[in-house]
Parts: structure tokens; sequence; C-alpha cells
């Protein structure tokens, strides 16, 4: 993919437009990569498709690993005489943004309303749960649902993830388990089945993992050696970033810092399956947080704030010796605090980076992400999900910050050769970034389907060191057959 020059959309599943109160893998996203693949677009990016923890974020998962139940379509189960037409109909929910709330107590009960009627004797169900992929996944969730709170809490020896216990938890609790089992399952079949289409119209997926797990989750719980965690399992460092420009205490993520010592004992052996069930999952996969893998900083778990923390060496390119070719589907996010170390490791692992052009435009003509500075091996965004939309970022600019950026937009139109006449509103604004990106020497340029739109602050994905709001922007309708003709037409112009 990176060696030639292509156009990409970044919109997650759940932003899908569709009737069930998410979006789905049913109609609604084989509609969405009919409307890519028409319009000349070769790359669908999505966020993480794991089941959702804290906040709702595809970044804070129960397991790295999993699919979101939430995604499993309806529809779909109702065809597999799963689900009635009354209880289909009861799940259909208006338009518009994510209610989570909603979803957690409807969705599951649905899904146990399906699971009471599947064939248990299912010869694909029964070889899917004897792989195992999910089964340290399946008994956390048998166990939380049971027990209730952090795994911190629960009683020995299930605490410590001992053979026994977890044998005994999927014994006496085996119709729990299986109901965790189904609901991958189900998803798996879906995702499949989608994947496979977007293939067949020449559509590549570039998905997305977060370097840290979550501290509650079947991977900690599972592996607790592979953490820096305290005699009682709760955490002794964890993640986060120094103090900076932007917060003057840093920020504190919580998540629990790996021991990577003790991973490179074992020749890395959970990183590499962890990256090779992404790869399994997705053509192409986007590492969040790269400088980790460099330097990470680390916070005592105490700690109020992450001024405290120090700077500790990661393991590097070591992680990535047993991936052999599937290296050349790995994208770096080397976004924030980059220093020589990390362009090192990047450079020897040859993954290409991320230019974001609503970094581009301080004045500094030696600005990594201006259009003429960004080379071939990377992947331009006008902005990435943690942005703010194009339209939304200049809405909130000052008069005078807009007419300074205005300038520099219109003299790297001019650089680039592009002619389009920004205006004292904004006009124009959204489709020079749109330009930018595609006209760049990145062989992959994505835009968030917000900026094709020209939507504003309301459809913004997520801010960053929030909690409230976040990952609820959906598509009302499917992008109109106009808005996909103007995508197509740019995209041939510029040779994507």
């Amino acid at each position: 993919m990176m060696n030639q020059r292509k156009a990409g959309i970044l919109l997650h599943i759940s932003s899908l437009p569709g009737k069930y109160g998410i979006g789905t893998l049913g109609k609604q996203a084989y509609s969405f990569a009919r409307r890519l693949a028409r319009s000349g677009v070769k790359v669908w990016q999505i966020l993480p498709l794991v089941q959702t923890g804290f906040g709702d974020s595809p970044y804070q998962s129960v397991a790295c690993n999993s699919g979101n139940p939430y995604f499993i379509d309806p529809a779909i189960l109702r065809r597999e005489k799963l689900l009635t037409s009354a209880e289909l109909k009861e799940a259909v929910r208006g338009a518009g943004e994510l209610d989570y709330g909603d979803l957690f107590s409807a969705r599951y009960a649905l899904l146990r309303k399906a699971f009471s009627r599947f064939p248990f004797d299912n010869e694909g169900f029964r070889s899917f749960v004897k792989e195992g992929e999910y089964e340290e996944y399946a008994l956390f969730m048998t166990a939380k649902t049971v027990y209730g709170g952090s795994f911190a809490d629960w009683e020995e020896p299930l605490k410590r993830h001992t053979a026994e216990a977890c044998e005994a938890l999927r014994t006496e609790h085996h119709e729990e388990y299986l109901f965790w089992q189904f609901v991958q399952y189900e998803f798996r079949k879906q995702w499949d089945a989608l994947h496979a289409y977007c293939r067949k119209l020449g559509l590549s997926i570039v998905g997305d993992i977060p370097l840290y797990v979550a501290y509650d989750s079947a991977d900690v719980w599972a592996h607790p050696s592979l953490f820096k965690l305290d005699g009682e399992l709760r955490p002794a460092k964890v993640a986060g970033v120094p103090p900076d420009y932007f917060s003057e205490k840093g920020q504190l993520w919580g998540n629990p810092v790996y021991d990577w010592d003790v991973h490179g004992q074992s020749g890395f052996a959970w990183w590499t399956e962890r990256l090779r069930a992404a790869l399994r999952t997705y053509d192409f996969v986007r590492i969040d947080h790269f400088r980790g893998i460099d330097r990470y900083y680390e916070i005592d778990a105490a700690a109020e704030d992450a001024r405290g923390g120090g700077w500790q060496d990661g393991p590097g390119e070591r992680l990535f010796e047993g991936l052999g070719k599937d290296r050349e589907r790995i994208i770096a996010e080397d976004l924030g605090l980059i220093d020589d170390g990390v362009r090192s490791l990047l450079a020897r692992t040859g993954f290409p980076g991320m230019k974001v052009l609503l970094f581009a435009f301080d004045g500094n003509e030696n600005n990594d992400y201006l259009p003429k500075n960004i080379p071939a091996n990377s992947v331009v965004y006008t902005g990435t999900h943690d942005n703010d939309t194009v339209r939304g970022y200049i809405d909130g600019l000052a008069p005078e910050d807009y007419i300074l950026l205005r300038s520099r937009v219109a003299a790297a139109l001019e650089g680039e050769g592009i002619d389009i006449k920004l205006g004292a509103q904004g006009e124009g604004m959204c489709e020079a970034f749109v330009r930018l990106a595609l006209s760049s020497k990145a062989n992959l340029a994505v835009i968030p389907m917000q900026d094709v739109l020209g939507y504003g602050n309301e459809a913004r994905m997520n801010t960053p060191g929030t909690e409230r709001n976040n990952w609820q922007f959906r598509l009302k309708k499917q992008p109109s057959g106009r808005t996909m003709a103007r995508l197509k037409k740019l995209i041939k112009i510029y040779r994507r």
C-alpha cells in the first residue's frame, strides 16, 4: 500500500448511520464501503473495534483483541432466526448521537435473547470456542458479570487467574461463559464477512491498536507479570505524559506500564501475538502512541498528577522482530513529544509516520507537517479523531488568528499550484485542507469523513483529556452522491 498513491477515509464503525442506536456491521456498512470504492477511495480507516470500557472509549477495552458487541447487527441476527421481528423492532432507535447508557441496558438484553435461541451444537461455534482465542475474554467477562468490581477485588485464587479457579468459573457458570463466547463468535462472523466484501471492492482496512491496555482488563488479569503491578496486583507504575505547554501538570492516563524486561525474556511473545491478531483482523495496523516504544513516561501509581514521573527506555525495534514481512503492514502514530530517538526508531523500522495538516501552519517553514515537507513514506491527514474538525477548528479561532492562518494556507496552496479562494468566514478552507492532503507527496492521504462533509465542532469525535461527550458522532445518513462525486474528482486530479 505504501508504495502507491492512494486516498483513504477515516470513519469508525460506530459513526455509521442506521436505526439501531450505533453503527453496526450490517447493510449500512456495506453501503458505505460501496460508496468509498465507487469514488476511488482505496483505504477505509477505523478506530479500534474492541469492546469498550470506561468512558466508552475504544482506547480503553476489557480485552485488547475483543470485538465490540454493540457492532453486531440485529437485522443479521433476525435473518439467522435468533431474534423475532418484534424484538428487532424494539431495537430501533432514532438517528443522531449515541446514547451509551441505553445501549448498555438494551443491547446486551437483546443479545442474550439471541443467545437463548442459538444452537450450541453448531460445529462452527464449537470449533471457535475450542480454538481458544477468546478464552481469557470469556472467563474475565463471566467473572465480571458474577462478581463485579475490579479483578483485584476478587477472592483468591480467582484474582490471580489460577488454572483451578478458571476451571471452576467455567464449570459453575458455563452458560454465562458461553454467552461471551457467542458474542465474539457473532461479531467475528459479521466482521469477517464485511472485511471480505471490502477486499472484493479493492478497499483495504486500516485498523488501530493502542500501545497500552486498560488496567481492569482480561489482558492484565491473565498476564499480570507482564505489567508493573504490586503484590496485590494493583498498578505500581502507570502511563502518561509530562507537563508541557498545554498542561502544566502533564497527563496521568492511569494505564499500567509494561515490564519490558519480562516481555523480552519471552521474545516479546505476547506482543507479537497481539500484533498478529490485529493483522488478521485488519489489512494494516496503526500503532497509537508509537513514541512509547522508544521511551515511555512512567509515573508512580499513587501520584496525584504526572509531574513526578520520568522517562524509561522502551523495547525499540526488538518488539517487531517476530513479525517478519508483516512489519510492512504497520503505520506509526508518531505524534506528540517526538525526539531524535523516536525519529531514529521510525527510520530503522521503515514504518510510515503520520502528518497532520492542522498542526502545519504555525509559521515555521521547517514544520514537518507543512505539505511541502511531507515525504512519500508517510500518511497525511487533515486531522485525526483527536482533533477538532477543520471547520470546527477554524470557527474557534479569533479573527486575527484566522487571518494569519488564511495567509499561510493561501501560501501553501500557491506552492502546490492549487487555485482556491479563501473567504473571510472560513469559506473554502475545508476544501483547501482536503486538497493539500491529497496533493501532498505522502503515498496515503486519509481524510476524516467529517472534513469531506465540511462539518463543524458538533461532529468532533474526541477531545483528549475529557471524559464526557466523546465517541458519539454519527452520520444521520449516507454521504450524498454529489459529495462522493466531488471527492472522486479530487482523487483523480491528484492521481490517487
